[in-house]
């Protein structure tokens, strides 16, 4: 995949033109891309997707700034282990061995999805690292609320057609936007994930969870929740109205948590929200930045 995109030998290298850059982490690959130059931003996305979410900000952003996009163990272009501790603690681990070995002092942090509990693990154990955030459509708190579907997901036979037959990836390249994606960018987003192997980390994100006391990263979350309140860094969240798994509670829950942050809901909008409003995005992004 990597050496297919670096060639330009499919079309997806003109959605993804970019530099893959590796980090051996114990016997494993973490791919991230590390574009631009300038003040750092720091993108984390979620399950299913990968640092091509980001494709667009990063073509834009990195003019000015210098932008940093890992793909989680497992995930985009990182090596796919099968007998992997894939857990919120162990992301998180990841991503402090990133920062530390490209001697990050200080980073914007943008977050989504399972990026946002990632995301907020790093900012609760390292504030001094964090200039400001941005939140889209994410949680990194304890919540009841889960889909049905999603839910599903979660019990054997679940489990097994989230691997077996990519009923996870494939149903978000439609479920997840109320735009259409073009057959390009949900072949960009299913790239990663083209075989039942490769599909460990999206079942295991799934099954990671954090919703009972017997989940393995439910302590994990529970320390993470009781910090956030103590992030006092300036904050933006831009978020998808039409979210049908983070929806207007995980929202009302992030503005009572952060009051003074700079909030802006779009009612329309998917959970992908940069998918369905970049346009509308951007530029509250870059005046956010620029501060």
């Amino acid at each position: 995949m990597v050496e297919v995109l670096a060639k330009n030998q499919s079309p997806m290298a003109s959605l993804y033109p970019f530099k893959s850059n590796f980090l051996k982490i114990g016997d494993q690959r973490y791919h991230y891309l590390d574009e631009g130059q300038g003040e750092v931003i720091l993108m984390l996305h979620g399950n299913p997707t990968w640092s091509f979410y980001y494709r667009n900000l990063v073509r834009t952003l990195k003019k000015d700034y210098r932008i940093i996009v890992p793909d989680h163990m497992g995930c985009g272009l990182s090596d796919k282990p099968q007998e992997y501790a894939y857990t919120l603690d162990t992301h998180i681990s990841n991503l402090l061995v990133l920062i530390h070995k490209l001697q990050l002092t200080q980073v914007n942090l943008m977050v989504h999805d399972w990026g946002g509990a990632i995301g907020f693990g790093l900012a609760t154990k390292r504030p001094e690292l964090i200039k400001k955030i941005m939140i889209m459509n994410t949680a990194a708190f304890l919540s009841p609320h889960i889909p049905r579907r999603i839910a599903f997901c979660r019990t054997k036979i679940g489990a097994f057609l989230v691997q077996a037959m990519n009923a996870f990836a494939w149903p978000a390249t439609f479920m997840t936007t109320t735009k259409p994606m073009t057959s390009l960018v949900k072949e960009g987003y299913l790239l990663p994930y083209d075989s039942f192997a490769n599909r460990i980390a999206v079942r295991r994100f799934v099954e990671d969870i954090p919703m009972t006391p017997k989940d393995q990263s439910y302590e994990t979350i529970l320390d993470i929740e009781s910090k956030l309140p103590l992030l006092d860094m300036p904050k933006l969240i831009l978020w998808g109205g039409a979210d049908f798994c983070f929806n207007d509670k995980f929202y009302k829950k992030w503005l009572e948590i952060y009051p003074e942050a700079e909030a802006h809901y779009f009612k329309d909008v998917g959970h992908y929200v940069l998918e369905d409003a970049l346009t509308e995005c951007l530029p509250l992004i870059k005046k956010f930045l620029r501060g």
